[in-house]
């Protein structure tokens, strides 16, 4: 099964597995807006990514981290950040995708990684693929980390209770 885990966020990441195989890695594509240049989704290359990393839409589940508000955050960021979170969803909606949600608290406990630095994350996907340690050798990889780790969280229990 294709599984498409997505952490939201126009500092997001896309990972691509085939069941716990990684198949690809993406940051959120985005492009620059208006006269100050501030950066937004780019819809139309996020529905190219994910096209190009399906086989059939029935073998394919999208999982995105359920994310809320938070206190202390600007209301512009956060009307930017419900934007992108809602682009996904039309956009998996558009593709008749399913789309399933999943908070940070339950994949990070998944992966105990509760109450454990944001880094944290990357050494966990590094430990469990050696060979991605290029693709995520910088700190700003973590979002990368975490769609992996979001897509492996669905994978490995989706069938359980």
């Amino acid at each position: 099964m294709r599984i498409i885990g997505v952490d939201p966020g126009l500092t997001g990441a896309i990972a691509i597995l085939d069941g716990n195989k990684v198949i690809n890695l993406f940051e959120m594509p985005v492009m620059a807006e208006g006269k100050k240049n501030k950066r937004q989704l780019n819809s139309a290359q996020l529905v190219s990514i994910i096209k190009e990393n399906i086989k059939n839409k029935e073998e394919t589940a999208v999982i995105v981290e359920q994310v809320n508000a938070m206190p202390g955050q600007g209301v512009t960021s956060m009307f930017n950040f419900g934007q992108t979170f809602g682009a996904i969803k039309g956009v998996c909606a558009a593709l008749e995708l399913p789309i399933f949600f999943v908070r940070p608290s339950k994949w990070k406990k998944h992966f105990e990684l509760i109450n454990s630095s944001k880094d944290s994350s990357r050494t966990k996907v590094i430990e469990m693929y050696p060979s991605l340690s290029n693709q995520l050798s910088k700190k700003k990889d973590v979002n990368k980390s975490d769609a992996i780790l979001i897509a492996r969280f669905y994978n490995e229990t989706r069938f359980k209770d």
